[in-house]
This record gives structure tokens, sequence and C-alpha cells, in this order.
């Protein structure tokens, strides 16, 4: 066991509870550190349900073509902890890491704490004590008790699509859910609101309205689309012609769409040719990225091996339309190879995919056992007429997926099921 892990696994028993959405507590322990939320540069904060780790990738390569230096706040880790915090533009070494998480640890004093808590304060605490021109800050989970919501005022907020997702947390409606990631608006600050459903929309409005907030709203004051292989992106200031996002699939488009937008719409200094440079160049490990390396060897010559991590119903459903595109480009048969939690639905998840997919090999996610049983997942998607079977982890998965000619193969379910891939491949992000 690491140092890291070791301090992490001291937190995680501080309280009885892995998520108890509240804000007491960080804010208790904020103010026995100084209140670092103080003295922190300009802040962006990000809610939503999908989309949120694109949307932030996209603003800080934004940022950064343009010459800045942005700290950067991002949940979960894929392989190693210290992915969740940029210093300035690059992942916090262990050595500050661990020196912040037991400076909390011993400031703490041992009261009840959560681990998303107690490691979002000391990401606080570096992102005070490190100088730079912006924070990119990401919710965890909801947005009006998550741990994150501790910044009096933002420079900006952005919500990004909300559906459900969370639903022993957050409930099952997303006019519900909808009302908590729009509990991270702020008077006086401005908001951009991407595309949502009806019911979505009308209660962020809802909320916008009680602090004054007018949210500049995709499919109302701006928008992005593809055409004729490029991004065109519009709003009250002019229209820019620009490259499609080095993110693949249909989705980037909108989430490229918000994150030009919060530049524009929060007076960024960023230029048409930053953003340009930062589409082409911005990287998001686990979205939909093709897979290189040892786990592709057992694959037959002519197929394709590809990681995703959406693990929800929408999460399918963007993934689902993403594979009809590259399918009407190039036609191959479509594996997928999925594992995901016992909380999540995975039936939804799977109905966006019809029967289309020509095998499904469902993989347990090692070392936890709150994931669906592979033989379960299997039972399910076979209740969905899908043609699935279970294995006994990725590579036997990979081996039974190199039987099919010419496949796109496609791992799929999880964040965690992500990382343990890249772990296996032997490319964690960096």
């Amino acid at each position: 066991m690491s140092r890291t892990d070791a301090i992490l696994s001291r937190l995680l028993a501080l309280h009885p509870k892995l998520i108890d959405l509240t804000l007491d507590r960080i804010l208790r322990l904020l103010e026995d550190l100084g209140r670092p939320q103080d003295r922190l540069p300009p802040v962006i904060h990000v809610a939503g349900t999908n989309g949120k780790g694109s949307t932030v990738a996209t603003l800080r390569a934004m940022l950064e073509a343009s010459g800045k230096k942005v700290h950067v706040y991002t949940s979960p880790h894929l392989v190693h902890f210290r992915e969740r915090i940029r210093l300035a533009g690059k992942l916090v070494s262990n050595r500050r890491l661990n020196a912040a998480l037991e400076h909390c640890e011993r400031v703490n004093k041992g009261e009840a704490i959560t681990y998303f808590e107690i490691t979002t304060a000391a990401a606080l605490y570096l992102f005070a004590e490190e100088p730079a021109d912006y924070l990119l800050l990401e919710v965890g989970m909801g947005g009006r008790y998550d741990a994150t919501n501790v910044i009096d005022h933002p420079l900006g907020t952005i919500i990004t699509p909300v559906s459900v997702d969370h639903v022993e947390y957050l409930g099952p409606e997303v006019a519900g859910i909808a009302r908590e990631k729009a509990g991270i608006l702020k008077r006086g600050a401005r908001a951009v609101i991407a595309r949502q459903t009806d019911a979505g929309l009308a209660a962020i409005e809802a909320e916008a309205r009680k602090l004054g907030v007018t949210p500049f709203v995709a499919g109302q004051d701006f928008d992005g689309f593809e055409q004729n292989g490029r991004l065109v992106y519009q709003d009250e200031s002019g229209l820019l012609d620009l490259p499609l996002p080095r993110l693949a699939g249909t989705h980037q488009i909108g989430n490229a769409a918000v994150a030009i937008a919060a530049a524009r719409h929060f007076g960024l200094p960023v230029s048409d040719a930053d953003v340009a440079e930062c589409l082409k160049s911005v990287d998001w490990p686990a979205r939909l990225a093709p897979v290189k390396g040892k786990l592709s060897a057992p694959l037959s010559p002519g197929q394709e091996l590809w990681l995703d991590g959406g693990h929800n119903e929408a999460g399918g459903g963007v993934l689902a339309d993403s594979l009809r595109a590259m399918d009407a480009r190039n036609p191959r048969p479509l594996v997928l190879i999925m594992g995901t939690f016992a909380n999540k639905d995975a039936a939804g998840y799977l109905r966006h995919f019809g029967d289309t997919p020509v095998a499904v090999f469902t993989v347990p996610i090692p070392g936890d056992r709150a994931a669906w049983k592979a033989s379960t997942l299997a039972d399910l998607a076979r209740s969905l007429g899908l043609k699935a079977s279970p294995k006994r982890g990725v590579k036997a998965a990979l081996e039974a997926a190199a039987e099919i000619k010419n496949a796109r193969v496609v791992i799929c379910g999880s964040l965690h099921l992500a990382g343990h891939v890249l772990a296996l491949n032997g490319t964690p992000p960096v």
C-alpha cells in the first residue's frame, strides 16, 4: 500500500457513510484551516450529471492555450488519486498531496467528516497555496450540499446536462435533481446552462430567478452543431467556424459549445485561435477513447478497441448515438464489454443500443462488491434480447471478442472499470 493509500484509508474511517450530503462538516474544517476558499483565484464551478469532466478539460485547454495557469479539481480518479488535483496545470505531486492530506487530518482532530469532504478541503488548501489564474472546480455529486459548494463569489457557474443518477441521494425525478444541481448558482455570478430536458431547464431557471441570475442557455442564447466536418458555434456575439473536438462522440459537440459559451459569457481572455487550438488538442481519458497497448494484443487484425466511462442511462444514450455515427462512416460489428455498479440502471443503459451489438460480454469490477455480478448482468442483457455471456474479467472478454471478425469492441459501463482497464494496459492518465 502506498503512503497516499494509507492516508486515504485512515480518512475513509472518519465517517460511517461514504456520502452524507451537508456542508456543516467541511465548513467547520475550512474555518480551522484558515478559510482557504477565500484565497483562491477566480473560480468557475461546474455541476451536472454528464459532461462535467469533458467541459472542464475543454475550458482548461482553452485557458492554457491563451497562456494562463489553471488549477483543476475533478472526480473520481481513474487510476491514481492525484489525478483529481491539478496545480497550475500539473498533477499534484505525491509529496505535496500527502502533506496536504496529513495536514487536514491533523487539523480535523478525528472529527466526523466524509472522505470526499476532507479530500476536497485538502484540494482547496493546495489551490490557495499555489498561484494560478483560474480554478475549474467540478462538483462531486448534486450541487447544493456538495463539499465543493463553499465558494461564495465564483466568477461563473456551469450546469451540464442533467439526467437521473444517484437516485438514493438526489431522488428519482429530473426536476428535483436539477434543483439540487442549481444549488451552485450564486447571486452576481453569470451562469451557462447546457441543453436540458424541459423539466430540468424549468427547475434550473426557477432557482436562477430567486437569485436574480439570467442564465445563458444552450438552444436559446447559444448553440453548437456539426456542419461539413466542422464545429459551428453561434451566439449573440457572432459565429465561429471551428475544427471538430479531438474528443470522440457526437455529445462532445455540445460539451465543446458549453465550454466556448462559458469562455465568452464569463469574459475569459481566450481568443478564437485559442478555441480552435484547444479543440484540436483537448484530452480527457476514458471518454470514448481508443485503446492502444497491451490490452489490444488479443484482438484480431482489423478490430478496434475503445473505452468509455459513461455509467448511467443518459451515458448509455450518448455512447449509443456516437457509435451509430461511427458505424454510419465505417460499419463494423459492435461488441460491448460491460461492467457497472448495482445501483446503476443497467437496463436503461443497454436499451439505448437496441439489437445493434452482436455480442455483450459482462465482467465484474475487480475489488468492488457493489458491482453487478457478471452472471446477473448477462441475464439482464439476455432479457432485453441481447446475445450476452459473462466472463471472469476484461482479458477473458477480449479473448472472446477476438473471435468476431472486424469488430468494434467497446469496454463500457463504469469509470471504475475504465480505471482498471487503463491500469491493466499500462496507460494511466498523466
